[in-house]
């Protein structure tokens, strides 16, 4: 099994990305990806920018240790993670993920796992930017509950 998380400044090329992770994949049945988008409004107003402020090494070791964890929960082939860090702009990729697996439930799975706990636990300060001025944000309860479909 291959496990891989990248952090990166910049948009990552979620097509692309997608096309490498599929190349020559010939065991699997299944691959499950999901990209993650910046949004232009949240609860509290107009969102002009995402800013998702990191510690190097620490961030990308939460990411690396999420993707590690869910590669030995679910009976996946391949786990790929690519998350933004900086200035994201409304409309641009925050987040992909890919999973492959030889079925499709556990390449479902695994990718809903992965999402819930890179929402609630990687490292990562997030800030969002609007007319309004700027606000720190947190998890909020749906995202811990999320979370917490997946304690044992």
């Amino acid at each position: 099994m291959t496990v891989s998380a990248v952090l990166t400044p910049d948009p990552p090329d979620a097509a692309g990305e997608l096309r490498a992770f599929l190349a020559g994949r010939t065991g699997d049945g299944a691959v499950v990806s999901f990209v993650g988008l910046a949004r232009d409004a949240s609860v509290q107003g107009p969102v002009g920018a995402l800013y998702l402020d990191h510690y190097p090494g620490f961030t990308e070791r939460s990411l690396e240790s999420i993707a590690a964890e869910a590669g030995g929960r679910f009976p996946v082939s391949d786990i790929r993670v690519m998350h933004r860090c900086g200035e994201v702009a409304p409309g641009e990729t925050i987040v992909f993920v890919a999973v492959a697996a030889p079925h499709r439930r556990a390449a479902f799975e695994a990718a809903d796992y992965l999402m819930d706990r890179l929402k609630t636990e990687a490292a990562f300060w997030k800030r969002e930017d609007g007319p309004g001025g700027s606000r720190w944000i947190e998890p909020t309860e749906g995202d811990r509950a999320d979370r917490a479909r997946w304690s044992d």
